[in-house]
């Protein structure tokens, strides 16, 4: 009895993501406004960019690649007029350029376009999806409203049981807008997690009735500016670790809204806070400024760094709506240590760091590192035993690393 119940169990695939995700992502630019020949150009735009090299090997399909309808037999459709070759070739051809592809659904009986969700189907889906050769899905909150008998860890759950049993590495990512607070539970059984409602493309101009912290919740189309985002990881970023990532939504960089220095800083603290780094932008239209961005390799490789820890809030070092300071270790190479200062209040500013107050530095010598700052590439101002920032511009971010000698 004990051979045939082991022989029984299934192979479980599991991906436990090391480091956070990267890709792009149709919905911020497309919505449901998706097709085959979109989905393929994109793909080759990752590689002739030199996005994929940079790390960015999703290619995921949001909302709107489905049928209305289910086939004879239960299983989720494309849309044929929208994907004429179906998923399975799609997938095909994206696995030709080195990239994997995402999909997406929903833990109710309707998705948020109210194709049909995966409430009841998540084995059929699960294995559909790993016949077709699917690599990611996004599980949306929408239709859980119409199976709200089953609390929200229930109905994920069941899902994240399925990839697994499925025998195929899916990254599992949730979509349930902090709902229920999700990083008390969601590492036992994703990849990572939305931590709070959708951004909107805006560096500080939230929608109405937006509240700041992590502890409210904005559910859906929340329209989450960037610097609420992250006024909201200053409750959360000591959950972030590797295995489940706290999902501070997609980048918003290239869509048109934002100048230089916010865009820096979007991706700068999306980074350090170890969010997954999922473009949002159309990028066969993305302009050049934007793109070396997202390029940034340094700012990339903070992202990916072995430790896995992200940046936490220094309120010493801070003032509200002036001045934001951030830090955390860094373990890659010779990295030990990065600092975020961000100016976010009416006019340019001078701002101080004092080696003393970083916890976690493991000297108060600078002799003993050299610091760069990112974006300008220069070696940081130092006097005495404090690094100096003169003139940071208005939503500029000074990301500095501190480095062995």
């Amino acid at each position: 009895m004990l051979l045939f119940a082991i022989l029984a169990v299934p192979c479980l695939a599991s991906v436990s993501p090391k480091k956070p995700q990267m890709g792009w992502n149709t919905w911020n630019s497309f919505k449901n406004n998706i097709n085959e020949s979109l989905i393929r150009s994109s793909a080759q735009t990752l590689v002739d960019s030199g996005l994929s090299g940079a790390g960015y090997t999703y290619v995921n399909l949001d909302d709107g690649w489905q049928a209305f309808t289910r086939d004879a037999s239960g299983r989720q459709q494309a849309n044929t007029t929208k994907f004429p070759s179906g998923i399975a070739s799609l997938a095909d051809y994206v696995h030709g350029l080195g990239l994997k592809l995402g999909i997406y659904s929903d833990s109710g009986i309707y998705d948020c376009a109210f194709y049909p969700g995966s409430y009841g189907y998540e084995e059929v889906d699960a294995f559909q999806y790993a016949s077709w050769g699917i690599d990611y899905l996004k599980y949306d909150n929408c239709g859980g409203f119409h199976a709200g008998t089953h609390s929200s860890q229930e109905r994920f759950r069941i899902m994240g049981d399925a990839l697994r049993r499925t025998g195929r590495d899916i990254f599992y990512s949730l979509c349930q807008w902090g709902h229920q607070f999700p990083w008390y539970w969601a590492d036992q059984f994703t990849d990572s997690y939305r931590m709070s409602g959708d951004i909107k493309s805006s560096f500080g101009d939230d929608s109405s009735g937006v509240c700041k912290t992590a502890y409210c919740l904005n559910t859906g189309y929340a329209g989450l500016s960037v610097l609420t985002m992250i006024r909201k990881m200053r409750e959360l970023s000591r959950f972030q670790k590797p295995g489940s990532w706290a999902d501070m939504d997609m980048l918003e960089i290239g869509t048109g809204t934002m100048n230089q220095f916010q865009e820096q800083t979007h991706l700068s603290f999306w980074a350090a806070l170890k969010s997954p780094l999922i473009i949002g932008a159309n990028i066969n239209a993305i302009n050049k400024t934007s793109l070396d961005i997202l390029l940034n390799k340094e700012i990339i490789a903070i992202s990916q760094d072995d430790a896995g820890v992200a940046v936490n809030y220094l309120p010493d070092l801070s003032t509200e709506n002036k001045v934001q300071v951030w830090g955390g270790p860094l373990a890659s190479g010779k990295s030990r240590y990065v600092v975020l200062a961000l100016n976010y209040g009416l006019s340019s500013a001078n701002i101080t760091i004092p080696l003393s107050t970083l916890p976690g530095l493991n000297s108060t010598n600078l002799s003993d590192y050299s610091v760069k700052e990112i974006w300008s590439g220069k070696k940081a101002c130092q006097q005495g035993s404090q690094i100096v920032l003169s003139n940071v511009n208005l939503n500029q971010t000074k990301v500095l690393v501190f480095s062995e000698k």
